[in-house]
């Protein structure tokens, strides 16, 4: 979706910070990046190009926005983000403290993924301006299931290229309800402990309370239906 992107295999990254035994307890010290371009060990450290959001054990949460990045655009309002959380059970946000609307950079153009969650924060990616995302190989099955589940459609332009193309609403549905949602899976899910089991449940997560309750029964709501996975291109 920003400059020429490849297609993203899930990834989750450990990192491991000092933090007191009592925050141990509280907050597992992962980061986990959903389909980046790039597939990577998911034991091996990962050092994200964030800001760290120390937990304070505070109730309640704040949306902080940052710039976007030039050629880029948040798809989402904070007011948008909390109205959808405000949608789900309150205990699904009681360990949440941050979302930030993140910045597009370098290095999010190498290992580029549409939101992680680290810690007590969930960041979240902008889009495009154009809202379209070119590939130059074959996107996987998933992306290609995934889009269509929330209105995203598949052109290619020439035999070696390929464009996924947003609409407005759209994008603010697969942001909204499947990567916001989905990362939020990730900070709820303090019983599974593989790579594997962590994404079923996010993903599992994401269609129970952001994909069906959102319209995903109906196929007048969205333009496909099915199943669900990914987003984003590097250079």
């Amino acid at each position: 979706m920003f400059a020429p992107r490849h297609h993203r295999a899930k990834l989750r990254a450990r990192h491991v910070r000092n933090l007191n035994s009592s925050r141990r307890t509280r907050i597992r010290e992962h980061t986990k990046a959903r389909r980046s371009i790039a597939r990577r060990n998911p034991i091996q450290p990962f050092d994200p190009s964030e800001d760290w959001y120390e937990p304070t054990g505070e109730s309640g949460y704040r949306v902080l926005v940052k710039k976007p990045g030039y050629g880029y655009r948040h798809v989402v309002t904070p007011d948008q983000i909390r109205s959808r959380l405000d949608m789900l059970p309150k205990h699904f946000i009681k360990d949440l403290e941050i979302v930030q609307l993140g910045c597009m950079t370098r290095k999010k153009h190498r290992f580029p993924c549409y939101g992680i969650q680290w810690g007590c924060a969930i960041y979240l990616y902008p889009f495009d301006e154009s809202l379209e995302e070119d590939f130059d190989r074959p996107p996987p099955n998933e992306l290609v299931i995934e889009a269509k589940m929330f209105g995203g459609r598949f052109v290619q332009p020439t035999p070696t290229t390929w464009k996924l193309i947003w609409t407005e609403k759209s994008a603010r549905d697969f942001q909204l309800n499947n990567v916001l949602i989905h990362e939020l899976g990730h900070l709820i899910d303090l019983r599974n402990t593989s790579y594997t089991d962590q994404e079923r449940f996010a993903e599992w997560f994401a269609i129970k309370y952001g994909y069906l309750p959102s319209g995903g029964k109906s196929k007048s709501s969205r333009q496909g239906l099915r199943k669900v996975r990914r987003r984003h291109h590097g250079v």
